[in-house]
């Protein structure tokens, strides 16, 4: 297993799929990624030589990805949170952020359903 920005990618897979397995690149990003280190997208990622890697990594840290984008993402929530905007006191609440409805849906955001007494009358 090759290993670029800390993530083993999958050998078995297409490079342009194995190299989504890093957070932060996308299917777009992957193949943009791709064309600019001149790789087939359609390699596997185990067949690829040390100079394909090489080239494939140098290309990756011209992006922010990993650690780098999920300290970004944290710091923006946080920032929001402590500005008491709509979508930091959303967050705040555990509740959905972005305009969903919740008097039926967002199990995903509030959790398992909670059992009211004489609910049904």
């Amino acid at each position: 297993m090759a290993r670029i920005k800390g993530v083993d990618i999958p050998n078995n897979k297409r490079i342009e799929i194995s190299l989504t397995y890093i957070y932060g690149i996308g299917r777009s990003l992957s193949k943009q990624i791709l064309a600019d280190a001149k790789i087939d997208e359609n390699k596997r990622a185990g067949d690829l030589s040390n100079d394909e890697l090489n080239a494939i990594r140098d290309e990756v840290n011209k992006y922010m990805t990993e650690g780098d984008l999920r300290r970004e993402v944290n710091m923006n929530i946080k920032t929001k949170m402590e500005i008491n905007s709509y979508q930091g006191t959303r967050h705040k609440k555990g509740l959905p952020v972005r305009g969903q409805r919740t008097n039926r849906n967002a199990r995903t955001r509030k959790g398992k359903g909670k059992v009211v007494a004489n609910k049904k009358k």
